[in-house]
């Protein structure tokens, strides 16, 4: 017990010194109580469009099948909370997370280092590590790793670092010391976030019509965004914090401390006419380690002219 208690203490204070803001460690288990939330989902079409999410059902539930002899589910917190923010009330508005590199490039580096030193200084072992790019169902893991509880908007939320940031996994073959699962939840009688929700996203807590969201409107759905969505996007073009924004655990949120996730200097200044005029090249120039790369500059293009016109309304 002690010697596995020790090997996480390591690894805990290698992920703070990787920058990590929070780390917490959970026994790797098929999460069945997941199972009939996530059918439930995938049945109602609450995916909308993205029909990976129907992908692998069973893996999302029991990671050890994406790891074999998986043991442990290491769970990271990276801030994205920027320091400056988008200027202008009629402009149009790309999500906090986006604004600089891409997400999953950073942490996957800082994951694979941790990795590196589990190997080198711990022990030999095996596993695999993620970002938002898996059949992972990280909050969940978060929950189990002691990291916070799930918001009524879905999210995880953290008392010291509120919602502001992204999810790491490692999945590893190596017994530790376990953290115990967050067994609290403080949104007590707030529904601020499901009030805010322009679209109505929500059916009700903690349950979220993805094909509804802003979110996907403007990143996954691959189709012009349908018209009785149009005065509703409150200028979003890329993504969607409003959720966020509102909820009483991000009123004082800690600005991040990694500078690549610093916009370019000049985003911050586009005015209407600059959004309007996007030309592809400087598209590509701005957004090209970006994680508003990925929607494309076509989808991009059409967003604004959205936000715009609506605007004008």
């Amino acid at each position: 017990m002690a010697h596995r208690q020790k090997r996480a203490e390591k690894i805990k204070q290698k992920a703070l010194e990787l920058g990590f803001n929070a780390i917490g460690i959970a026994k790797a288990r098929r999460l069945e109580e997941q199972r009939e939330g996530l059918k439930s989902f995938l049945e109602k079409n609450y995916q909308g469009r993205m029909g990976y999410l129907a992908n692998h059902f069973e893996k999302r539930l029991d990671p050890r099948l994406m790891v074999d002899g998986a043991k442990s589910i290491i769970v990271v917190l990276l801030n994205y909370f920027p320091h400056h923010l988008q200027a202008g009330i009629k402009l149009p508005v790309i999500s906090k997370y986006a604004y600089g590199k891409d997400y999953h490039l950073v942490i996957k580096d800082k994951l694979k280092a941790l990795y590196a030193f589990i190997n080198d200084e711990i022990a030999p072992v095996s596993g695999r590590f993620f970002t938002d790019s898996a059949p992972v169902l990280e909050r969940y893991w978060a929950v189990e790793a002691g990291l916070g509880w799930i918001g009524k908007n879905g999210l995880l939320l953290n008392k010291e670092l509120g919602s502001y940031f992204f999810i790491g996994e490692l999945i590893l073959d190596l017994e530790l010391e376990y953290d115990q699962p967050y067994e609290k939840e403080y949104c007590g009688s707030c529904n601020q976030c499901l009030s805010a929700c322009p679209t109505q996203a929500f059916e009700k807590p903690y349950i979220l019509n993805a094909s509804k969201c802003i979110s996907y409107l403007t990143i996954e759905l691959k189709d012009t965004i349908p018209e009785q969505f149009h005065s509703k996007l409150m200028r979003r073009v890329y993504g969607c914090d409003i959720c966020q924004d509102v909820c009483p655990w991000n009123q004082q949120p800690q600005k991040h401390q990694i500078a690549v996730f610093d916009p370019q200097a000049d985003l911050l200044a586009f005015n209407s006419d600059r959004w309007q005029n996007l030309t592809k090249e400087e598209f590509n120039r701005i957004f090209k380690d970006s994680a508003v790369h990925r929607a494309g500059y076509k989808k991009l293009k059409e967003n604004i002219r959205i936000a715009l016109d609506a605007n004008k309304q």
